[in-house]
Parts: structure tokens; C-alpha cells; sequence
């Protein structure tokens, strides 16, 4: 081939990567004019707007304005406003001409003073230097949304700009509480009440502080979610009838027995159609304000309802001796892991087959959520026999090296007079279930009445619409240690001085507890009552404030500690698997700095070869 087509296939080359690179910035430039698109590959789709958030502003009968007012200036809050920006548009983009915003940074007095009016908060930014030593950038402004829909108005008067995963969460709750408050939807759900039961509204989530209020599950649930009502109901012996305009009913540990006849109240509700019952609750019962942490075995009459469901509560207490959870504490001596086999830390492992999964996270309650704490659990048996027209679903399990107790009372006591407690495994290990959920739909099933009428109760003999989820953990909605730790409640006048007395280290205990597992079981909680609703559309973006998981170390432990080792071989053991994650870690971590960069670098070599290769043969 002569130098003269040489240079005229050079030049027919550059003319193609010339017309390559022109048509890649056009279609940039189209992109970046109006049209939006991405391509999220996060587990939690933390950068994609949610179908069920898409579904919630084209439900919208009427258009919803949100003004955004921001604050720009330090690189932290212009990347915030960015993202905060780029979710605006995709609920814009889904919702039409029935959402709208704008982007509001108040500089003038007049804009300031509006936004004040608004009910939003001024508040000081800081930035630190990451070249400077220790200096710092401040400014002062707003960062928080204003609502409005018809004649309602709702405020998120201050955003946490350190998070933006959890935008997606608040910005659709807020839509949907304007919504339904503008349409007259109301979700009613009934507490039973009477039976000496953990409550709701109990304070024990967090250690008490003397001279502050504890805020309660239920306090928390009403405040940021209005568009959910709770009703304690007392059922008095089974005269009263629950009101058909509840969506669901709530059971939790009762600590006084049910009558069959009340139990035959809560079989009529829910043959009704269209209802739900949910029960947070286990044979294991132990007394508030109790530092023994003695436990009692008693069922108070519910394995009788809930067998008639397919669902038998065994009167026992599970403990897993694997999947104990750990805390962190303080002591004389440093830092220690607090662990406990009576709650159950399950977790969510993908690669997992359902039959060994231990946290269903494709379940509403616990959708998307890694992990999970159950204190104090009860074993479960599903009887498909009872319940032959519904379907069943195992949502949680304990690991395979549980283990049973049936003693009538049993010590759940963390600390002993020689310090932390030892536990030992007793009697056959294997796998418990403690979540089960039965449900049936129009047109794939039906649900049975457990009971059947009787007692002067009549009541259809079946349903094709209703849904049962038993969660078999006795303080799975409050702090265990704090419910043990804290002093009992100031009540009257004396309730604003908070707690007073208490177990100072199960306190301590308490406050991480808090910090590690609170958030996971209020969110559970609110996926709970939208399930219990129907109404389920926001559970990926409830999800999303979970943030993505850590690292996975399942496949680096060399070792697998068994509950029947004895101290030594579990701490050689403990000590081969924390070098086996040393090592995981360093084997990650080159992989991110070297590997790519020496891809690419190979990438190049190669293309460098053929291109030499290609040039010899030309000569040739």
C-alpha cells in the first residue's frame, strides 16, 4: 500500500472520530437541555425515584406546588442542592402537570422574610477545609421545603444536609400527608388495651434522663406520619365490638389473659373482609422497671386465635446462640461486646436460600432492611392443615444454633455478680421460626375464622381479604434494656422530670441499643401499618433510609464458632476469622486503588500492541 493511501485512510479515520465525538457532545447537550436519564445500579436505587413515589404524585387529583428554599456556597450544599435539585425533576417529570417546584435561594430581606413566614428554620452551614488544618467555612441560610395543595400547606422547615438518602423517604411521606388530609383519607388501626399490655405509648425506647422527656414509639409514629390513628380499644370480656371502620388491629405482650369470647371479637373483625391483625408478641413476659430480667413463660391465651390461623406459639424461649447481636460498651477495663442469645439478631443475606434466609427482606415489614433485633422470642410451627385456602410466608428465622428453654420462669439477666453473664448452649441446636404472615386475596385463597361464631358472636366463616402477621418477639417494639434499666414512670405532675432511678449499666446498654436497632424497628413498624393498609407503594422509599450495606464478611470466616466450643476454641477461632477479614479488607481495598488503573493500563498496552502489529503489516 503506498504513503498516499496510508494518509488517505488516516484521514478517513480522523473524519469518523471527529463526526464520533461531535455527535456524543450533541447528544450531551440534548440530555443536559431537558431530557433526564440514569442508570442507578445501587441495591437501594438511592439516586432513582421509586415506582411507588412515581404512583403517589400521579394520584394527585389536583396540582402540588414545592418550594424549595437552599442554600449554595460551600461545595457540601451546592452538591445537596444538586441532588436535591435532580429528585425535584423526577418527581416532576412522573407527576406532570400536577407537581411543580421551584428553587428559592433567599439572598434579598424579602426572600428571607418570606421564607421565615413560611415556618422554615435560618440555620448556620459549616464546611471544614480539607487542605487548611483545622479551619472552617460557615454561612447562614435555608434548606427546607414548603408544600401546598389546594388549601393545605405542609413544611419540612430544615433538611439534614449531611443525608441525602433519605430525601426520597421525607419528600413522599409529606406528599401523601398533604394528600390525605386534603382528600379526607384516614387509616384507623385499634390497640388492644386492657391486658396490662406493653404500649405503645410506653417511654422506654431510650434510657430516661432525669429532667427529660422520653419520647414513646407511638409519639413518634403519630409526628411523623399523621396520616396513620391509633385507638386503645378495651375489649371488656368480649362485649365490646370492634368498629368495622378500623383498617387493623394491634396485639402486643399482654401480661393479664384473653377470654376466648375476646378472642372471638378479634376473629370477627377479620372475617369482615378487607382487614388486617398483627401481633408483636411471645410467651416470654418480663415486668418493666425490673433489673432481675426474670422472665416468666406464659401464652395468656392467644395460641388459641392465632393456631386457628395456622400459626402455633410454642411456650418456650428461643435463644440463638450464633446470631447473638453484639453491642459496644464502656467499662473500666475499655471497651467490651455485650451480647445476648435471648434477642435475636437476624440479618439479611442475598445469597441465601429461602429456607436459611434469616430475615425475609422482600416482606413489607422488613423490606430492603439488612438487619433486624427480636428480643425475647417464642418459637413458631406454620400448620397449613388449619388454613388450607391461604399462603404462608416464614419472614423471620433464627440462625441453625438455636436452642430452646420451657422452664417456667427464666433468667434473661445480662450481667451476674461476676460481671457480664456466660451463656451456654442447652439440649438439640437447629433453626426456629419466630415470623410467619398468612394471608389471603380475592381470588387466591381464603381465610378461615379460628374461632367461628359462638359466645352470642356471629361472624362469616371465611374471607378472601385479609392478612395475619405474627412476629413472635415480646418487646420487639421497645428497648429490652431500657424496658428492664429505667426507673418506672413520673406520672402526673411529676412527668416532666423524666426518668428518675434505674439500673445505671443496663441503661448503659440501653443507649446502644437504641442507636444500633431503634431506627431499623420504627421503620418496620411504619412498613407494618402500610401493609396492614394495603397500601404498600412506599416501602423502597422507606428503604432508603437505611443506607447501603457495609461489607460482607460471611465467606471470610474460616472458622465456625459452634455454641458447644468451650472459651478457648472460641477465641482461637474469633482470632482466625478477624485475620481472615483483615486480610478481605486489604484484598478490597487494593483491588479499588490498583486494580482498575492497572486495567486500564493493560487496556492500552494491548491496543498499543495490535495498532504495532496492524503498522508492521501495512509495511509489509
Amino acid at each position: 500500500m503506498s504513503s498516499q493511501d496510508n494518509r488517505r485512510k488516516a484521514a478517513t479515520q480522523t473524519g469518523l472520530y471527529l463526526i464520533v465525538i461531535t455527535a456524543i457532545l450533541v447528544m450531551a447537550n440534548v440530555l443536559s437541555s431537558g431530557a433526564y436519564w440514569q442508570k442507578d445500579v445501587t441495591k437501594n436505587e438511592r439516586y432513582t425515584l421509586s415506582d411507588g413515589s412515581g404512583r403517589l404524585v400521579k394520584s394527585l387529583k389536583g396540582p402540588l406546588q414545592v418550594d424549595a428554599y437552599v442554600t449554595r456556597g460551600l461545595a457540601s450544599l451546592d452538591t445537596y442542592v444538586r441532588d436535591l435539585t435532580d429528585l425535584l425533576k423526577q418527581y416532576e417529570q412522573k407527576g406532570g402537570e400536577n407537581f411543580k417546584f421551584t428553587i428559592i435561594e433567599a439572598k434579598t430581606d424579602e426572600q428571607k422574610q418570606t421564607a421565615k413566614e413560611e415556618g422554615l428554620q435560618d440555620m448556620p452551614f459549616a464546611e471544614l477545609s480539607q487542605t487548611e488544618g483545622q479551619s472552617a467555612a460557615i454561612t447562614q441560610g435555608y434548606m427546607g421545603l414548603v408544600f401546598k395543595y389546594g388549601s393545605k400547606k405542609l413544611v419540612i422547615p430544615a433538611l439534614d444536609t449531611r443525608r441525602v438518602d433519605g430525601l426520597e423517604f421525607w419528600i413522599s411521606n409529606k406528599i401523601r400527608e398533604i394528600r390525605d388530609s386534603a382528600d379526607n383519607n384516614e387509616y384507623k388501626f385499634a390497640i388492644i388495651t386492657g391486658k396490662d399490655e406493653l404500649k405503645l405509648g410506653d417511654t422506654n425506647l431510650v434510657p430516661r434522663q432525669q429532667g427529660q422527656q422520653s419520647p414513646s414509639m407511638q409519639q413518634i409514629l403519630t409526628s411523623a406520619f399523621p396520616f396513620y390513628k391509633f385507638e386503645e380499644l378495651d375489649l371488656k370480656d368480649g362485649e365490646t365490638e370492634i368498629d368495622p371502620e378500623f383498617r387493623g388491629v394491634i396485639i402486643t405482650q399482654p401480661r393479664k389473659d384473653y377470654t376466648e369470647k375476646e378472642l372471638r371479637r378479634v376473629d370477627q373483625f377479620l372475617m369482615r373482609g378487607g382487614k388486617s391483625l398483627v401481633v408483636w408478641a411471645s410467651a416470654v413476659g418480663l415486668k418493666p422497671n425490673d433489673a432481675s430480667m426474670s422472665a416468666t413463660l406464659n401464652l395468656h391465651g392467644l395460641d388459641k386465635l392465632l393456631e386457628g390461623y395456622g400459626v402455633k406459639m410454642n411456650k418456650d424461649a428461643v435463644f440463638d446462640h450464633a446470631a447473638q447481636f453484639r453491642l459496644p460498651i464502656l467499662t473500666q477495663s475499655g471497651i467490651a461486646a455485650i451480647g445476648h442469645p435471648g434477642i435475636v439478631h437476624a440479618i439479611n443475606e442475598d445469597d441465601s436460600d429461602e429456607a436459611s434466609n434469616m430475615l425475609n427482606s422482600s416482606f413489607p415489614a422488613f423490606f430492603r432492611m439488612p438487619e433486624m433485633a427480636f428480643p425475647y422470642p417464642s418459637s413458631l410451627e406454620v400448620l397449613k392443615d388449619k388454613q388450607p385456602g391461604a399462603s404462608f410466608t416464614t419472614v423471620v428465622r433464627t440462625s441453625s444454633d438455636s436452642s430452646v428453654t420451657t422452664s417456667e420462669t427464666v433468667d434473661m439477666a445480662l450481667f451476674s455478680s461476676a460481671g457480664l453473664k456466660k451463656w451456654t448452649a442447652e439440649g438439640d441446636l437447629k433453626r426456629f421460626t419466630i415470623g410467619v404472615a398468612v394471608e389471603a386475596e380475592p381470588g387466591k385463597g381464603k381465610l378461615k375464622a379460628a374461632l367461628g361464631a359462638g359466645d352470642g358472636i356471629e361472624m362469616a366463616a371465611e374471607t378472601d381479604d385479609a392478612r395475619v402477621l405474627v412476629v413472635s418477639a415480646s418487646q420487639f417494639i421497645t428497648n429490652p434494656f431500657a424496658y428492664s434499666g429505667n426507673g418506672p414512670e413520673m406520672g402526673g405532675q411529676f412527668a416532666m422530670f423524666g426518668g428518675m432511678g434505674g439500673d445505671p449499666q443496663l441503661q448503659q446498654v440501653g443507649q446502644a441499643y437504641a442507636q444500633r436497632y431503634i431506627t431499623s424497628t420504627i421503620l418496620s413498624i411504619k412498613n407494618t401499618l402500610d401493609w396492614m393498609s394495603g397500601d404498600a407503594d412506599l416501602l423502597a422509599a422507606s428503604a432508603k433510609l437505611m443506607g447501603d450495606p457495609n461489607i460482607s464478611y460471611k465467606d471470610a470466616n474460616v472458622e465456625s464458632i459452634k455454641p458447644t466450643d468451650d472459651e478457648e476454641t472460641q477465641k482461637s477461632k474469633a482470632q482466625k476469622n478477624n485475620e481472615a477479614r483483615s486480610r478481605l479488607q486489604v484484598t478490597v481495598q487494593s483491588t479499588l486503588i490498583f486494580g482498575m488503573p492497572l486495567f486500564f493500563v493493560a487496556l492500552g498496552l494491548i491496543r498499543w500492541q495490535r495498532r504495532n502489529s496492524r503498522r508492521e503489516t501495512l509495511k509489509l
